[in-house]
């Protein structure tokens, strides 16, 4: 149940408003907080598998990246994973071409792991998408400290397209459910 507010939230307001739901979510009855989680649970994990298959099809060489970011997109609320969507694609391609830069300029040492991180969360605050900050400096991990096979633009060439399977995949599931009337992420209309 991802939460998105209104475009003129201040983060305190947003932090607020988020807490309020939480405690509204932790007095649902136990039967309701099961099947909310298995609904979450099957989407998740359809969106997990819709994105491992083409990706093992593809013979990359690390498609269980497509599950993991479905998984993470994907929300019970088609426009909530959008916005997560976004986010995951900006941060795998600014992060992963700032330390594909800096490992192909400098070399893997811890320091310029740490440049790579910053470099890739400054990056995002310059692009205005600050949001994938944190996605950003993942995905630069990813590239400096995970031993991969191959040219470090092979690695990141791989990485976005298994971020691009994932976050199709989460879209995908997340908007034919919101299709479904009554569905937890189904539009919901006002009068």
């Amino acid at each position: 149940m991802g939460y998105s507010p209104p475009p003129n939230a201040t983060p305190d307001r947003h932090a607020a408003l988020n807490a309020a739901l939480t405690q509204v979510r932790k007095r649902l009855p136990f039967s309701a907080r099961v099947k909310s989680g298995l609904y979450h649970g099957c989407l998740s994990s359809a969106a997990a598998l819709i994105a491992y298959a083409p990706a093992e099809i593809l013979g990359l060489k690390e498609a269980f990246w497509g599950a993991i970011t479905a998984i993470a997109v994907l929300q019970t609320e088609f426009q909530a994973t959008q916005t997560t969507a976004r986010d995951q694609c900006f941060g795998a391609i600014i992060g992963g071409s700032v330390g594909v830069g800096i490992l192909v300029a400098s070399g893997e040492h811890l320091a310029t792991y740490v440049i790579a991180v910053v470099g890739a969360m400054v990056a995002c605050g310059a692009f205005n998408v600050a949001s994938a900050s944190r996605l950003s400096g993942t995905t630069a991990t990813i590239i400096m400290l995970v031993p991969h096979d191959g040219p470090p633009s092979g690695v990141l060439i791989s990485r976005v397209s298994e971020v691009a399977l994932g976050v199709c995949a989460a879209i995908s599931v997340a908007w034919i459910a919101s299709r479904f009337p009554g569905s937890k992420s189904a539009p919901r209309r006002t009068p």
